[in-house]
C-alpha cells in the first residue's frame, strides 16, 4: 500500500499536468487567460480531492494485485 506522503506527492504531480491542460484548453475555447485560469484552478482543486480518495479507496482493494 502506498504512504500518504506518496499519494500526496502523485496526485500534485498529476494535478499539476492537468491544470496546465485545463488552462490551455479553455483559453483556446473562450480566448480569456482569466478564464482559462479559473476554471483550471476551480478544476484542479477538485480532481485533488476526487483523485486523493480514490486513490486511498483503492489502496484499500485487494483484486489485482500479485
Amino acid at each position: 500500500m502506498d504512504t500518504n506522503l506518496r499519494t500526496l506527492a502523485k496526485t500534485a504531480t498529476w494535478q499539476t499536468s492537468g491544470l496546465l491542460a485545463m488552462c490551455g484548453i479553455t483559453y483556446a475555447v473562450t480566448g480569456s487567460l482569466a478564464d482559462g485560469g479559473i476554471v483550471a484552478i476551480i478544476g484542479t482543486a477538485t480532481g485533488t480531492l476526487t483523485y486523493m480518495l480514490h486513490e486511498r479507496l483503492w489502496s484499500r482493494v485487494r483484486w489485482g494485485r500479485g
